[in-house]
Parts: C-alpha cells; structure tokens; sequence
C-alpha cells in the first residue's frame, strides 16, 4: 500500500505549517491560554475560509468529502504548533455524530454553522459513573405532549464553555448500561435548565460538567432514531480517538526535533552533550517511538470511517493504546534531556508534555483502549 500523501494533502499540510508559523507563535498561545474563550476566533474564521471545517464531511452534506488521512494531517499539524482551536470537539467529534444521523433541517443547519465557522458543538455524552463507557447513561429523556425533558449530568465535556450547542446522550428506554435506549438530541446552550461548570484543562484548553434541570425541546431536537444513538456516538468518538492519535504524533516528531536540537547545541565539559553515547542511545529510541506511532496513527486513520464497527474500534483502539505509551515515553524523556529547562511554563516542552498527557487520558486511556482491543481479539 502507498502511504504516500497526494499533492492535494502535501499543499494541505504546507499551508497549515506556513499558517502557524506566521499567525500561531508560542507566545501567542500562551496569551489565547490564559484568557477567554481559551483560543482565537479569529484563527477559526481563518480555518473555515481555509475548508478545514468543512474538510471531513461529503459533498452532499456541504463538505469537501475528505478522507480520514485528510484529518490526520490537519491534527498532526495542530498538535506540532499546540492550536487551541476546538477543531476535535466541533469539526470531528461532533460532526462525525450529525453526517451519521438522517438529515434534518436541524442537523443541516448545524453542519452549515460548523463549516462557516459560526456554530461551535460539543458532545455531552460521557458520565463520572461511567468513565470511558458511552452506553452507561443516567441522564435520561422523557416525552410530553411531542416535547422532550431531559435530565441528569455530563462529565468533561471537551471545549464546553465555548460551544453553541451541546450534543446530549440521554436514555429514553432499557437501563443505565444497556447499549440500546440511549437518543442523542442537539441542545442549545441558551436552553433554561442548562448549568455549566467551566474549568481549564491541564494543556490549557478548556472543558467543562454539564447539569441538565428538566431542560425542554422541542421534537426537532432528537437526532436519529430514538433508542438507537450508541452507534453514532461510537463512530463519531472512534473518529476522535484517531484524531487524537495524530495529533499526539504532531507533537512527538516536534519534541524529538526540538530536544535533538538542543542536544545538539547544550554544553558540558567544553563538547556538545548530543555527543554522549547514552543520550544518543535515547534520541534513538525516542525516534523509534515516535516512527511505530506514526505506523498506528496511520493505520487508525484509514480504519476511522469504517462501516465494520470490529475492524474500526480494533484499529483504533490499538493505536490509542500504542501512542498512549509511546507519547508517555517521548515526553518523559524529552523533559529529562532537556533538564530543568524541561519543566518551566516559558519553555514549549513543558506545553508539549502537558497536552500529551491530556491526549492520553482524553477518550479513553491508554489501559482502557487496551482492554478494548484484547476484548476484540479475544
């Protein structure tokens, strides 16, 4: 197989890189980091008349029918200049969930809002009692006279403070932990009854708990069939899963060229420190790491949109559980070769570390997806 990018995907990733480093300086992420809305509005117009909110879904839902390789290299370029932007939660995430749902008037509008860059969604699907488990749903909904009531509490719902919309799993049917009785519904931020507890993430991003007081919406408001929603949520979380995937390889190739220039020019008893064998023996490793997760970032690319729901967690479940730990090693190290230096918030690879860990507990950790994967091929 070819794994070659094709011209199209090269000029893709040409432009992002010569974006970020004309308009996403570090110092300007650090900036977008401390204050409100936690990244730039700005850069996300940019995104939309660049076609990256638009890149992933069909033509036949007003995107430009991209594939999931196409995904890959615009998260691998967001995790190498550390972008803030809710492009996982909203473009991934969220609108994976509305292209595998029957259009509606609803659905299209939202879709139409995420590729103009005017609607920010994110999903509200996970719950504390749950962990990583999308069918354990306590929240539930209740129909009345062709309206909705849901109810209950969602946990770390990613870039929640920013989004317009929140994209709610709720149980209509079974009990908390069947796969079946759980409906997904496009709730507005706006909606009476909506509590939100915002708090900044570790890597600087923000995310928020969701409380949901006999919230009512209309019958417009259910996506797909109700009952029926845990295959849609799963898709669409497997599409952020690789996405995460990429982006934590951005970062690792990153690292290893940053620590291996520092090696190169730091200092001790008059030579270069990149000139001892035991550090050379690291970098090597740390390459080797970052090269097997590139191989699995790859694989779980290509297996993101697949209809065969066994093919598609199999893949990348063994990619999160394999870049899980290649990224805990490649950030580890870099830190430690880099000393002191490694650890201070002026410095990018304290950054780098710190979104690395968030990816590695972020839809699932690297134990969770591993246990996934045996549990497949058992």
């Amino acid at each position: 197989m070819d794994f070659r990018y094709s011209d199209e995907q090269l000029s893709l990733q040409d432009t992002l890189q010569k974006f970020i480093a004309r308009e996403y300086t570090f110092d300007r992420r650090r900036a977008l980091a401390r204050a409100e809305p936690g990244f730039s509005r700005e850069a996300w117009q940019q995104y939309a008349e660049l076609g990256l909110l638009a890149l992933p879904y069909p033509e036949d839902a007003g995107g430009l029918g991209g594939n999931g390789v196409d995904v890959m290299i615009v998260m691998e370029e967001f995790g190498r200049g550390l972008l803030l932007e809710p492009y996982l939660s909203t473009v991934v995430i969220a609108g994976t969930a509305l292209v595998n749902v029957a259009p509606t008037a609803a659905t299209r509008d939202a879709l139409a809002g995420v590729v103009a860059g005017t609607t920010l969604l994110a999903l509200a699907a996970y719950e504390a009692n749950g962990r990583y488990d999308l069918a354990h749903v306590e929240c539930t909904a209740r129909q009345d006279n062709g309206r909705w009531t849901l109810s209950g509490r969602k946990a770390v719902v990613l870039d929640g403070p920013s989004a317009d919309h929140f994209l709610v799993s709720a149980r209509t049917g079974g009990a908390k932990a069947d796969r079946r009785g759980i409906s997904l519904f496009l709730v507005p931020k706006s909606a009476k009854g909506i509590r939100l507890y915002a708090y900044p993430t570790q890597s600087g991003g923000r995310a928020a708990d969701l409380e949901l007081s006999a919230v009512e919406v209309g019958a417009t408001a259910l996506l797909g069939e109700p009952g029926e929603a845990l295959t849609v949520l799963e898709r669409a979380v497997d599409s952020g899963v690789a996405a995460l995937c990429a982006e934590a390889l951005g970062i690792m190739t990153a690292l290893n060229q940053q620590t291996l220039a520092y090696l190169k020019t730091r200092k001790q008893f008059g030579v270069p420190i990149g000139t001892f064998q035991a550090l050379q023996h690291r970098m090597a490793d740390m390459f080797i790491a970052a090269e097997q997760a590139r191989s699995m970032a790859i694989i779980a690319a290509l297996h993101a949109r697949d209809e065969d729901a066994v093919a598609r967690r199999r893949a990348v479940s063994g990619a999160k559980a394999y870049v899980g730990e290649a990224a805990r090693f490649v950030g580890q190290q870099a830190v430690q070769l880099h000393g002191g230096m490694g650890m201070v918030d002026e410095h990018v690879i304290s950054h780098y570390f710190r979104r690395l860990t968030t990816i590695e507990l972020s839809l699932g950790n690297a134990d969770f997806h591993l246990g996934r994967f045996s549990a497949i091929s058992a």
